[in-house]
């Protein structure tokens, strides 16, 4: 039997969720070659509780830790916990912005004898996840599926159920909140045994503002602020996704349900989701406001299941 290529293994990874989300192929890779190795993260814990409720990590650590901030000084006194932390792994990849190698350099002061340093940020030459698995070259690992789906059970709704989450953490990739109020009275008018599911967060306030004209609709429900891995298991019991160039959007992807992106500014080949059945539909002239309602429902009638 050919011997694991690690024991054990940590990732440091910052960002919001879809960032992290991108380097869910890296941790599948991590993870199919050294089945028994013991995989942890340092990641902000909400996010980093998807990788674990799939199963791709054993453990997640705090990015936020106190003493984990002397490590990005020159020359600091270094929490004698931590050094022995980062010490006990036989791999680290950092994804942490590290401009002047100070982190790098603190880290193998602490005994870290195999660190690969990995892009804070993909750039837009070729697609992220792609960027991001560079650093499994140099252990000699392929990439493997770049198209990760989360071991997550769905929770099946009481009817099929249509998702949106019409928000993202920028405005200029947002399709107006009330072409989503009209496409949400449309899809329920032509789909009468359908529900329309609305999913939001704190950046989602205008939106949900909007759509919350809707809430005496008796097929409308409001998924808010709910917890990662709850959120994943409702997604992957859905019919149909829609959303924009967002975290949530890869979170659907991974969660396996058919869904429909609206792309403008951003490029798709660098940071739409790479799995099957995902499908896109970009603005003209990459404009989020010359997407009109009309063309965005004709492309859900074409993906919505005969219900």
């Amino acid at each position: 039997m050919p011997t694991e290529p690690f024991r054990r293994a940590l990732v440091l990874k910052g960002g919001a969720l879809g960032d992290f989300l991108l380097i869910l192929p890296v941790l599948a890779a991590l993870r199919e070659a050294a089945p028994q190795a013991q995989i942890e993260i340092l990641a902000y814990p909400k996010i980093a509780s998807l990788a674990a409720a799939g199963g791709l990590i054993d453990a997640a650590h705090p990015i936020e830790y106190g003493p984990l901030a002397g490590f990005f000084t020159r020359g600091a006194v270094l929490n004698p916990s931590m050094k022995d932390f980062f010490a006990s792994f036989d791999l680290v990849i950092s994804y942490l912005y590290d401009p002047d190698k100070i982190l790098a350099e603190n880290l193998r002061t602490s005994g870290v004898t195999n660190l690969i340093c990995g892009p804070h940020r993909p750039e837009e030459t070729a697609h992220a996840i792609d960027q991001l698995a560079a650093p499994l070259s140099a252990i000699g690992l392929p990439l493997g599926r770049r198209a990760v789906h989360l071991s997550i059970p769905p929770k099946l709704p009481s009817r099929p159920t249509v998702a949106i989450h019409p928000g993202s953490g920028s405005t200029h990739k947002n399709w107006a909140p009330d072409h989503w109020r009209q496409l949400v009275k449309r899809i329920l008018e032509e789909n009468p045994t359908i529900e329309v599911a609305v999913i939001g967060g704190e950046c989602d306030a205008a939106a949900l503002a909007v759509l919350g004209q809707l809430r005496r609709e008796e097929r409308l429900v409001f998924h808010e602020n709910l917890p990662l891995p709850d959120l994943a298991a409702h997604l992957g019991g859905c019919s149909l996704y829609l959303g924009h160039d967002t975290g949530i959007s890869h979170l659907a992807a991974a969660s396996g349900v058919p869904s429909l992106l609206l792309f403008g500014p951003t490029e798709p080949g660098v940071w739409a989701p790479p799995h099957d059945q995902v499908h896109l539909l970009r603005a003209p002239d990459k404009t989020m406001e010359n997407l009109t309602v009309d063309t965005v429902m004709a492309s859900v009638r074409r993906l919505l299941p005969q219900l």
